[in-house]
């Protein structure tokens, strides 16, 4: 009996101890020549409200890069979600009073894709083509 509670004690606690399932994420968008200073004056000193918000979210290693194409601004994001329930924690997170005064900030100094623009979005969908583990 003690060999048995033992040894479930240790699965479960291998199993605590199991690593995150993380999933990866990524959009791009574009950027307003008039609002880049803007843009990246914000995301200098995002507030901390937000930066929290995404954590509890489950979000980890966000990263917002920019790149000029062909005299265009564009910005790619990418990050890795490690909960149960993504458009949960997305709902939530669009819920949160502080995310929606920054999306007020930063939504008008970006330029969604056509695809995005239709869909209503500002950000548009990518998908993975390859990941190195």
């Amino acid at each position: 009996m003690k060999l048995r509670l033992a040894a479930l004690f240790l699965a479960a606690l291998a199993a605590s101890c199991a690593p995150t399932q993380v999933q990866r994420h990524a959009w791009v968008t574009g950027l307003k020549p008039h609002k880049a200073d803007y843009y990246r004056k914000l995301h200098a000193n995002p507030w901390p409200e937000v930066s929290a918000t995404l954590k509890d979210c489950n979000i980890r290693n966000f990263s917002i890069y920019e790149r000029d194409i062909a005299g265009k601004t564009y910005l790619f994001a990418y990050l890795e979600y490690t909960g149960g329930d993504f458009d949960a924690d997305m709902k939530k997170m669009a819920a949160c009073p502080h995310t929606q005064r920054w999306w007020k900030e930063t939504d008008p100094c970006q330029s969604p894709l056509p695809d995005a623009l239709k869909a209503g979005k500002i950000w548009a969908d990518t998908k993975e083509i390859y990941h190195l583990p």
